[in-house]
């Protein structure tokens, strides 16, 4: 067994979980451990309700993710339309480009068991549509964007590195990767992922040690869909906050992903549900300021966010 610890750690990871929970020494550039986002903003009608919400309860809201049915079911006018609220408001958007693999033709991943292998782009023709549906977002101005496929995102950033994309858009790893260790976030780090999105189900020790060797923003479940669980860790934030910073919070209640789908919740729905999450965030600020009144969270719109710029 020590043989292996010490060749773990000759590696570059940690030999095991850190159940000694070291504070972590990294922030966000403006110096914040935390800050916030909000997923399941599907149209500019949720957005709007949603920065409303956020200046009615005085607290910042600093990244949406978007149109997670993806970008393919808004018109260029839509897109527009989003990219200028998010510009307004001073809010970074992660926009989902479309179809997800879940709505193409390979249908294994629909299924008990062959959701198990993983959420991955299904052939080359799929990976040039969400390309296109990519070219088209960056078109209307947006610049952050969601992927779930590492082999996305290192051909993303191979395409930045050559000119093919724009050198300051910035990609979110998503949960559908499914990475739980510290292997696998250090992995997309390496890859050009600007943050990553780990298992929902981590526990301190677990995000301790990803924290130990890697730089991005982890992005954080506190509150997560009942199809995935259904649980609520707010009480745990002002920890989480000390032990993986800089992370997001990432509130995500509701019944799952379908809620999103044009057969779901409607727009009104989806709009109350976005305050809701805001009223959380409100609850998590001061919790943590409570607990840990040395942790800041960002104002809103830092410089380093990669907010829309509307053509």
């Amino acid at each position: 067994m020590d043989k292996i610890a010490q060749a773990m750690e000759k590696a570059g990871f940690p030999s095991g979980d850190r159940y000694d929970l070291p504070s972590s020494t990294k922030t966000f550039p403006d110096g914040a451990h935390y800050r916030v986002e909000i997923s399941g903003v599907e149209t500019p009608k949720v957005l709007a309700a949603t920065c409303d919400e956020a200046k009615k309860q005085g607290v910042p809201f600093h990244r949406s993710i978007s149109v997670v049915r993806g970008a393919s079911m808004l018109t260029r006018e839509q897109l527009t339309e989003f990219a200028k609220i998010a510009h307004d408001n001073q809010v970074e958007v992660i926009i989902t480009p479309g179809p997800r693999p879940t709505w193409y033709i390979g249908r294994q991943i629909a299924t008990p068991e062959g959701a198990i292998s993983g959420l991955r782009m299904r052939g080359m023709d799929s990976i040039r549509h969400y390309l296109m549906e990519l070219e088209r977002c960056i078109e209307l101005g947006f610049r952050g964007f969601l992927v779930w496929d590492e082999g996305v995102l290192s051909l993303l950033n191979t395409m930045k590195q050559n000119g093919d994309l724009p050198e300051d858009i910035v990609f979110k790893v998503s949960i559908f990767a499914g990475h739980a260790n510290a292997t696998g976030v250090r992995l997309v780090e390496s890859l050009g992922a600007g943050s990553c999105n780990p298992v929902a189900d981590l526990t301190l020790p677990e995000l301790a040690s990803i924290r130990s060797v890697v730089n991005i923003p982890l992005d954080v479940h506190i509150q997560l869909w009942a199809s995935m669980g259904g649980y609520n860790r707010i009480f745990e934030t002002p920890e989480i906050a000390r032990v993986a910073s800089p992370c997001y919070f990432k509130m995500e209640p509701g019944p799952g992903l379908a809620m999103y789908m044009p057969w779901g919740m409607s727009d009104d729905m989806l709009a109350e549900l976005g305050r809701e999450k805001i009223r959380s965030i409100k609850n998590i600020i001061e919790l943590v300021g409570q607990v840990h009144p040395e942790l800041k969270v960002s104002k809103q719109g830092p410089e380093d966010l990669r907010v829309p710029m509307p053509k």
